[in-house]
């Protein structure tokens, strides 16, 4: 008999949240986190519709809105300083519901409490040191200075961006960098009600500016440009160059009027970084260890949750594990696929300052006037219900 039926290497919100789901089915789970607490890092802290409707299923969605989730009920667009028609995702995606955001530390920690709280075994403090694939896999933990080797009837890699469970399971990397840099700030002091999402894209200077506010005042505030501009915002220095710079791009000026700091500024390259079929030999990746978008597009959160909880309904509904974990991982690639193309689709039209583009713009912004929907709503809805359609792919042909 194995120790668990799960180990979870990481407990974010992918591994929190598929322990809290194997937890509350009665599963013994072990979810082993080296932090004790979590930080702001700078992490994604919106959630589309399907993401949010991903919560609800894996039954963490009040976890988050107690957590302080908040559902901003306007989102406002503008291509340079020009507004776009103002948005209710409420009234425009099959999910019916608002986006939500939350600072990311909070809901870190309150969903792992409510995996606790639901019967899983969670270490903090700990660090897996590698995992045995085969058809009883191991991880070995030091925790408490000491280190001990526990088996499981699954390992399932939940460590980030720079996992290293992808090593221990054998799987091959790929890599596509579809030119993006994003860089994000905590801001306070904003003089909004918090009842608005704020976008702005330029594609003539190839930058946008994104604000999701958390509450009255605060939130989430990105700038996005392209990686051969030739710079990048890093340290709390940067942040008048990023009001600059977001300003220019077509961001609002008085919706910037008092804006503090309240958090680090740090940027990172909107890299695509996944395996394909994320199962094998008893190891599954979920989250970013089985695969990062671009994160100019906010979808690592709705992908995450749609890993932790296509992995559980698989489990729950077999006792062959192994087979449940390759189903996980076929439907994994079907729906990534889906993200990375609609995301790439984003990026040529929205952030893409060449030639080609231009063209492409030139073509499909005079449709829009008759055809909303030949930008593809992927993003907002969800790969499941919102699919690319040819009759967007034909649009992008020069």
């Amino acid at each position: 008999m194995p120790d668990y039926d799960i180990i979870t290497i990481g407990g974010g919100l992918g591994g929190a949240s598929l322990a809290k789901g194997m937890a509350d089915k009665g599963y013994k789970v072990l979810v082993v986190e080296r932090e004790t607490k979590f930080k702001d890092r700078v992490r994604g802290e919106v959630m589309f519709p399907w993401g949010v409707a991903e919560a609800q299923e894996l039954g963490v969605y009040d976890v988050i809105m107690s957590a302080g989730g908040h559902h901003p009920e306007k989102f406002i667009a503008f291509a340079g300083p020009a507004p776009l028609p103002e948005r209710n995702l409420a009234e425009t995606t099959p999910q019916g519901v608002h986006q939500l955001t939350i600072y990311h530390p909070k809901m870190q920690e309150a969903v792992l409490e409510s995996a606790e709280k639901a019967g899983a075994e969670v270490r903090r403090g700990a660090r897996v040191r590698g995992a045995n694939p085969g058809a009883e896999p191991s991880a070995e933990i030091e925790w408490d200075g000491g280190s001990e080797t526990k088996t499981a009837r699954l390992v399932v890699g939940c460590d980030g961006r720079n996992s290293v469970a992808r090593k221990w399971g054998g799987f091959e990397s790929r890599e596509h960098k579809p030119g993006n840099l994003l860089g994000g700030v905590f801001l306070e002091g904003m003089p909004d009600d918090g009842n608005a999402s704020v976008l702005s894209y330029n594609p003539v200077f190839g930058q946008c500016a994104l604000y999701f506010p958390q509450g009255p005042g605060y939130g989430r505030f990105y700038f996005g440009n392209r990686t051969d501009a030739g710079w990048r915002l890093q340290g709390d220095a940067d942040l008048p160059r990023m009001i600059e710079e977001s300003i220019r791009t077509g961001f609002p000026a008085e919706r910037l009027e008092g804006a503090k700091q309240a958090g680090p500024l740090a940027t990172f390259e909107g890299v695509e970084d996944f395996v394909d079929h994320p199962y094998k030999d008893g190891i599954a990746l979920v989250g970013d260890a089985a695969s990062t978008s671009d994160q100019t597009w906010g979808q690592g959160q709705p992908l995450t949750l749609r890993d932790a909880r296509g992995l559980r309904d698989e489990l729950l509904a077999t006792e062959d594990w192994d087979h449940a974990g390759h189903a996980y991982a076929d439907k994994h690639d079907t729906y990534f696929s889906a993200i990375r193309e609609a995301d790439d689709w984003l990026t040529t039209v929205l952030m893409d300052p060449g030639e080609e583009a231009t063209a492409i713009r030139m073509r499909v912004f005079p449709l829009l006037m008759t055809n909303p929907g030949i930008i593809p709503d992927t993003g907002f809805s969800g790969p499941d219900r919102s699919p690319v359609t040819e009759e967007q792919r034909q649009a992008l042909i020069v």
